[in-house]
């Protein structure tokens, strides 16, 4: 199946471990094969030949057997088990860095909860398929072909009693598969949706606390999980029929070789130790049958978890590095965008035709109405997304064609919603630069205004803030940011609102930092507050998704136009800020 033939291919790197566990397999099965007949000639030393020499001997070899086979038992169970959750962990690994490689636009069209269902619950009845199922086939193969043909050599008429039961198995595996297939495939969806609905609530949990919304989220919450779990006891009905339908298969199948076995016992065809060792290798017969159906409905199950994960597997990044990259040194920070267009659906677009020049070391302001375009053009800038048409270069490179690690790498975001890592303040620092010095650490963290507050913390650097960094206060958190911008000592520095969660005093405190920081450096500014865009070498104002003026604060002011409507209901509404900013 193409299915499984994905997954194998992780197998590759542990082939000679998975010889040796084959190997160990083999003879474990081999040895389950000897032990019928060692059996049969015991109880033919006890009622035929009734030697006490000979039933001792054989008491001796069955020891030393069984020995052997819980040794070789032992090593195929861990190394088929070692492999299989290697194998797993693998392909975690490689799903999660799969879903990193993926652009924007992907978690824009996926929800959080289904991928982190396809994550934990399809990767879980993936791993139980690799653990389980072939060490599974690979022994009940081996045993059902050894007592077939055992069984064939000691008496072929009442192996034909035994293969009566074939047929009806083999259809009744077939459709119970299909059916417990599509069954599973509802039932993760259904779980699926109940994880989507999770995850948003713990997300969002002051916005359902403060509209008191916990009975809505929980009757939303529940409606999904009832509905998996009636998905559940759909498949709980199809597959509770399997187990009373071989077990009475088998007892008709064994009251039959009881009753013909006995009339040639007493008959002389067959001898007493004979029976009781057909009779054993039947049942030996009818665990490879009854697993073999249950495989075939686990294999179908783990087939739709399969192609769930591999639906993301097989989602190409729509962001990537050309064929043949270009990675740039010591970048001056020259932007030009050049008609650049681009929406988020190809029928409306956010940017129309936007032209503009930054020249290395300037500094430049994004503002205008909400909606207007501002968030989207540094998008573009960070090469999220690509224009629909039109061209964005850095020191005269079309972005597109270089090396998108070594671009990024030398630029530094600050952005509007901070949310940080759920370690500790040393770490969201040091995720700027990872091997930064500790001294680097405190210089960051003192130009950021960051270095008061962080030693009032219980721990220091070393406090845990809390998932998101819900420990800390909104401010703090973006002064960690500034930290961590800084600590990266970028070329380009994007600052997305930066001050925008600072109270006065905090923002006063900052702002020589930040034009520290911003010396010598191409700075793009999503501007919250008007002190952060006066000194600004050019100011773009943005309405509808274009250009409508460019220039400096007092050159725009003297032109009346959008700056001086939106600057002039600032200073005469100070709380119409986000006007602005937004």
């Amino acid at each position: 199946m193409e299915e499984f033939r994905n997954i194998l291919k992780y197998a590759k790197p542990y082939t000679k471990s998975l010889v040796f566990a084959f190997t160990c397999l083999v003879l474990t099965s081999l040895i389950n094969l000897v032990l019928p007949l060692i059996v049969r000639n015991m109880i033919n030393a006890v009622i035929v030949l009734k030697d006490h020499a000979v039933l001792d001997s054989l008491a001796w070899d069955l020891i030393i057997i069984i020995g052997l086979q819980a040794v070789f038992a032992v090593a195929h169970n861990y190394i088929f088990g070692f492999v299989g959750h290697r194998m797993t962990t693998d392909f975690r690994i490689e799903f999660f860095s799969h879903i990193q490689s993926l652009s924007l636009r992907f978690f824009q069209e996926r929800r959080v909860g289904e991928i982190l269902s396809r994550m934990n619950n399809d990767i879980s009845v993936i791993q139980n398929a690799l653990v389980t199922i072939p060490v599974a086939f690979l022994r009940q193969s081996i045993t059902l072909l050894g007592a077939m043909t055992i069984i064939l050599y000691l008496n072929w008429k009442l192996t034909g009693l035994i293969l009566l039961i074939l047929p009806p198995l083999m259809i009744f595996a077939r459709v119970f598969g299909r059916r417990l297939k599509t069954i599973s495939e509802k039932l993760q969806d259904q779980v699926a949706q109940a994880v989507v609905v999770l995850e948003e609530v713990m997300s969002s949990i002051k916005i359902v606390k403060s509209f008191t919304r916990e009975p809505y989220e929980r009757d939303r919450f529940q409606e999904k999980i009832e509905t998996a779990f009636e998905r559940a006891v759909d498949k709980l009905k199809v597959s509770s029929f399997f187990g009373p339908f071989i077990l009475g298969l088998t007892f008709l199948v064994s009251a039959l070789l009881i009753w013909y076995g006995g009339y040639q016992v007493m008959q002389g065809a067959t001898t007493p130790g004979e029976l009781a060792a057909f009779f054993l290798y039947a049942l030996i017969i009818a665990g490879p049958i009854g697993t073999f159906v249950r495989l075939y409905t686990q294999v179908q199950e783990a087939r739709g978890a399969i192609q769930r994960v591999y639906e993301i597997l097989d989602t190409e990044p729509i962001i990537k590095n050309p064929d043949n990259p270009v990675s740039l040194g010591d970048i001056s920070g020259g932007i030009e965008f050049e008609n650049v267009s681009f929406g988020y659906q190809d029928t409306t677009q956010v940017i129309q035709d936007v032209s503009f020049k930054v020249l290395p070391g300037q500094t430049i302001a994004l503002v205008g109405p909400s909606g207007a375009g501002k968030s989207t053009l540094i998008k573009l800038l960070l090469r999220f997304f690509d224009p629909v048409s039109g061209v964005i270069r850095l020191d005269g490179h079309d972005i597109r064609t270089l090396n998108r690690e070594n671009f990024l790498s030398q630029i530094g975001l600050v952005p509007q919603e901070t949310l940080l890592f759920g370690g500790s303040v040393r770490e969201n620092i040091l995720y700027g630069k990872l091997n930064a010095t500790e001294a680097e650490l405190k210089e960051a963290a003192e130009k950021a205004n960051a270095y008061e507050f962080i030693m009032n913390l219980e721990k220091g650097y070393d406090t845990t803030v809390g998932e998101k960094g819900t420990k800390l206060s909104g401010g703090e958190r973006q002064r960690i940011a500034i930290a961590r911008a800084i600590l990266k000592d970028p070329k380009i520095l994007v600052l997305d609102e930066a001050t925008s969660s600072l109270d006065n005093r905090s923002e006063s405190l900052i702002q020589d930092a930040l034009e520290t920081l911003m010396a010598h450096r191409t700075t793009f500014i999503v501007a919250h507050r008007l002190s952060t865009i006066h000194k600004a070498d050019q100011i773009i104002v943005l309405d509808k998704g274009g250009v409508v003026e460019a220039g400096q604060h007092e050159t725009l002011m003297s032109q009346k136009g959008l700056y001086h409507t939106l600057y002039t209901m600032k200073m005469l509404d100070p709380t119409a800020h986000e006007e602005l900013g937004s």
